[in-house]
């Protein structure tokens, strides 16, 4: 272990090019927080909204403040060093006073969500350089921050999905065709749908439409995220969440006690400000379901781990609803490889009332990372 006095060296990596930046500085204050400085070095790693790499400074605001949102500002230049033998970080800036502590890390924790950061890319890097890390590998991130391979695969497995049509280069097909989509996609989709960049979350370029005369304007709004646009069916049912994590040991992976997003009385949706901004929903951990709902949920969230080839974690999202037969109808909508960490998290609140504390969460995600060490390439 290359960290001084028996603790293990931690690069928290946050920040990233996507357009979740703000919250993934917000999750990586509560993982910084959460790190017990008597067993851990904490390196803070910010990644700049333009690619660039930095020694954080100590100051770097990780919060939400009087409703502005953080941003990797300032601090020393580093990168990643590419040769395994390197083990880690190396300072770019000539002169500077870092010392050797830094060129080594014994793990990496990516708080990064969205592209360039969840989507498997650093995983890629992070496997080439041979440093441990927290997290799904390159595969299971890539599969699962796009929405359409995602619904490939579950539905491979047979997990169910809801009804949903693909829009490739959708940048290009506004201009080209103002439509987008026939008579026969629109009545099987019916309204109101959800039109949704494939690769992005925290619900960043989704608009839900309930007029089709407004239907270019979303595809446009979701296609400036991403090109390709995921036109999602409305399900309807309570949205219900369930966190997973890798067995210990490598055993079979464990699922925590499912949760339920509750909307307060005028919020339509749970968009991007209902979820981090305004005072907008309820939470219900765990939810009020019936011990075979529950285990309903569980089950098929271990499942849809499995099927994507997950690692460390992910946190897999969910409609019950109720069939044409009455009997319950569960459908899977996303799973997240890195989900949020900030304090009204799902994921961390969840496993608190599984027993996990949010401390021993972080603890079992590093101690994880650092058993597998440096894995093969996925």
């Amino acid at each position: 272990m290359s960290s001084k006095a028996d603790k293990v060296r931690v690069a928290v990596v946050f920040g990233g090019r996507s357009a979740e930046h703000a919250i993934s500085c917000v999750s990586a204050g509560s993982v910084i927080a959460a790190l017990d400085p008597e067993r851990y070095d904490v390196v803070r790693v910010g990644i700049a909204t333009d690619g660039r790499w930095v020694l954080a400074d100590p100051d770097q605001r990780l919060a939400i403040t009087e409703g502005e949102l953080p941003e990797v500002s300032g601090g020393t230049a580093v990168s990643l060093v590419g040769d395994p033998a390197g083990r880690g970080l190396a300072v770019l800036e000539p002169g500077s006073a870092i010392g050797p502590a830094l060129t080594e890390v014994d793990v990496v924790f990516p708080v990064l969500h969205g592209a360039y950061g969840e989507d498997g890319t650093i995983q890629g890097l992070l496997e080439m350089a041979g440093v441990p890390y927290v997290g799904s590998g390159v595969f299971a991130s890539a599969a699962s921050m796009d929405k359409e391979f995602t619904k490939k695969l579950l539905e491979a497995n047979g997990l169910p999905q809801g009804d949903h049509v693909v829009l490739r280069d959708a940048d290009g097909a506004v201009c080209a065709d103002p439509k987008l989509l026939d008579d026969a996609a629109r009545e099987r989709l019916g309204l109101p749908v959800f039109v949704k960049p494939s690769r992005a979350g925290s619900s960043i370029g989704i608009t839900k439409v309930t007029d089709w005369a407004d239907f270019p304007e979303a595809v446009a709004t979701a296609a400036a995220v991403d090109e390709k646009v995921i036109v999602e069916a409305s399900v309807p049912g309570r949205e219900i969440e369930c966190g997973v994590l890798a067995g210990r040991d490598g055993g079979a992976p464990e699922a925590s006690v499912p949760a339920e997003i509750k909307l307060r009385p005028g919020t339509d949706w749970y968009d991007f400000a209902a979820k981090y901004l305004d005072d907008a929903v309820d939470f219900d951990v765990p939810a009020d379901l019936t011990p075979e709902q529950t285990r309903a949920v569980q089950q098929q969230a271990r499942r849809a781990f499995l099927a994507l080839d997950c690692r460390g974690l992910a946190r897999v999202d969910f409609f019950l609803g109720t069939a044409p037969d009455g009997s319950d109808r569960l459908v899977i909508n996303e799973v997240n490889t890195m989900p949020g960490f900030t304090p009204i998290s799902m994921f961390p609140r969840m496993w608190a009332a599984t027993g996990v504390t949010y401390p021993e969460l972080v603890d079992r995600l590093v101690a994880t990372a650092v058993r597998e060490g440096a894995r093969a390439p996925r």
